[in-house]
Parts: structure tokens; C-alpha cells; sequence
């Protein structure tokens, strides 16, 4: 059941917190909710009105989309790493992968199926919690897109490309420079078909 106290606290402290704050708030109550006809319930019992009712639809909303724009970056340092993961049959253990510690086992076709990349961003999951999550990194200057899966944790830059995806990103008289700016989102990596495939 949604607490009373959780809705209180966002009705009486609007004006003493920061709209991020309250979102969060209210994300989590929703989360513990399921539904949004007990937080209606519960103002008609408690007498909030329509006007309070509202407010929390649209900052829940605010808060939803903030989340989403949480998993994305701009503007950050890309360079490159020669995994050569077709020479070794994609073969974690061998290329010596953070993720290798779970993810070493999953399919070859999981395994192939995006260009491998480090991650240490500023946004996003970290270490084992980013193990086998996917992004769309896109070249601030050719637009040039491509879509990487984390297999492994960095050390000096944001993010440390597969070779192969960093010369797709980049023009060919650019890549000497051995770094480049992009932007990344990350996305639903669209395993289905690599499941089905086992």
C-alpha cells in the first residue's frame, strides 16, 4: 500500500526542497504504489484536491523523464583498444575483460553481436553493473553512430573503443590523433534474437 507520510512529505515540503528531489521522492512512491488510483484514493480521503493530485502526476512525469536522461552524456573522451576479439573467437577470458568474471560464459553470438568497449563514464552504471549493457556513441564532428557493449572497465579515458568501431566513428585521416569527442546514450542491447538463437 502507498504510505500516507510519502505523499505528506510532497505535499508539505513542495517549498522546502528542490523539484529533483521531490521527483525522486515521488518515483519511489509510485514505485511502491503500483497503481495510480491509490494515490487518487488517498487524496479524496485526505482531502488534497485536484490542484495536489496534479502536481504529483506532472512531477512524476519530470522525474521519469530525468531518469532517462541520466543514462546519457555529453562531450566526452573516446580513445582506442585492440581487443581483436574475432582473432580469439570473442573469447572473454582470453582478452582479459573486466566482465569476463560474468559474462564469459553467454553465447558467441551475444558475445559478437556489438563492438566491445570500456566504460568509465561520468553517467551510467559502473563496473559490474554496466557488464554487458549497450550504448549508442555518436562523433560530436561526423555524426558518425555506432552501437558498443561494455565488456570491460577503464583506466585513463571515458570510454576505450574496440579499433574496429573507433575508425568506423572517425575519419580516416583523423584516428592518428588516437582520441575523439562523442556523445553516448545507452539503449536496449536487443538480445531477443540471441536467446531464441541458443
Amino acid at each position: 500500500m502507498l504510505r500516507l507520510g510519502c505523499l505528506q512529505s510532497v505535499n508539505t515540503e513542495f517549498e522546502t526542497v528542490g523539484m529533483g528531489q521531490i521527483g525522486i521522492i515521488l518515483h519511489d512512491c509510485i514505485l511502491i504504489s503500483g497503481v495510480w488510483s491509490r494515490v487518487f484514493a488517498t487524496h479524496r480521503k485526505n482531502n488534497y484536491g485536484r490542484k495536489s493530485v496534479l502536481m504529483i502526476m506532472v512531477v512524476w512525469v519530470l522525474a521519469l523523464a530525468i531518469g532517462t536522461a541520466a543514462q546519457s552524456a555529453s562531450n566526452v573522451r573516446a580513445t582506442y583498444h585492440i581487443y581483436d576479439p574475432e582473432k580469439i573467437n570473442w573469447d572473454f577470458n582470453k582478452a582479459g575483460v573486466y566482465c569476463s568474471t560474468w559474462d564469459a560464459k553467454k553465447p558467441v553470438l551475444w558475445r559478437e553481436k556489438y563492438a566491445w568497449t570500456a566504460f568509465c563514464g561520468p553517467v551510467g552504471p559502473r563496473e559490474r553493473a554496466s557488464s554487458g549493457k549497450c550504448f549508442l556513441v555518436t562523433n560530436r564532428r561526423t555524426g558518425n553512430k555506432a552501437i558498443v557493449r561494455i565488456v570491460d572497465k577503464c583506466v585513463f579515458s571515458v570510454l576505450d573503443l574496440e579499433y574496429s568501431v573507433f575508425r568506423q566513428l572517425i575519419p580516416n585521416d583523423g584516428y592518428a590523433k588516437g582520441h575523439l569527442q562523442v556523445n553516448y546514450q545507452f539503449v536496449n542491447c536487443d538480445d531477443n534474437d540471441v536467446v531464441s538463437a541458443q
